[in-house]
């Protein structure tokens, strides 16, 4: 009976999951196979995702950066008179005041990051599991019918090596008994592809190997 996928889903619900795109045993996992629409859309929002987080933490080092840079320029000019180191003050302080909003959306942004990429992430891993269920159950039924083919070929495989035993004993018998009878220059006319003299004292190779088999 086919797993749906909210069955999936609540077993993952205390579950720690690992961001997907960042393991390579996940891609590993459908590299012969492929994958489906869904989950490449869902691959390429949480690639989007994370690089947008990555940005983001750029911009704040560089903005922080930036302010202390500006507040430098602050504490110098303030040590100076006159309206020139009035207006780089002022222009200063116009800058870290942008700074400080952009670093507020900045921030605020990257408090809702995480929780989107998990979400998004944990959208990847249900579908991944349920594709990962299709193909073991595929998998599986193939298997099974596979080991069923095994199956019939051994069995007859082990009454043909029974069959070709008989007959290499009735052959054997055969030729010993018309060699002993007309002897070996009568027997040539016969056209025999090998002399099946003692083949019935020996075990064939084959039945051999069929019994390790057992």
């Amino acid at each position: 009976m086919p797993i749906s996928e909210e069955k999936f889903k609540a077993a993952l619900e205390d579950k720690h999951i690992p961001v997907l795109i960042l393991d390579n045993k996940w891609h590993k996992l459908f590299k012969r196979s492929g994958t489906t629409e869904e989950i490449e859309e869902l691959e390429k929002e949480l690639t989007a995702l994370l690089k947008r987080q990555g940005k983001l933490n750029t911009e704040i080092k560089s903005i922080k950066k930036l302010k202390n840079e500006l507040m430098k320029n602050i504490v110098s000019n303030m040590e100076e008179s006159g309206a020139e180191s009035e207006k780089k003050v002022n222009e200063s302080k116009r800058l870290i005041n942008e700074s400080n909003e952009k670093m507020d959306a900045y921030e605020d942004e990257l408090l809702e990051l995480p929780r989107e990429i998990d979400r998004v992430n944990r959208e990847l891993m249900i579908k991944s599991m349920s594709l990962c269920y299709d193909m073991l159950k595929e998998n599986t039924d193939e298997i099974e019918k596979i080991a069923d083919w095994i199956h019939e070929i051994r069995i007859q495989l082990k009454k043909n090596i029974i069959r070709k035993q008989e007959k290499e004993f009735q052959n054997a018998d055969l030729y010993s008994y018309m060699h002993d009878i007309f002897g070996h220059e009568v027997m040539e006319i016969f056209d025999m592809r090998y002399e099946p003299t003692l083949k019935k004292y020996e075990q064939p190779e084959d039945n051999k190997d069929m019994k390790k088999e057992d």
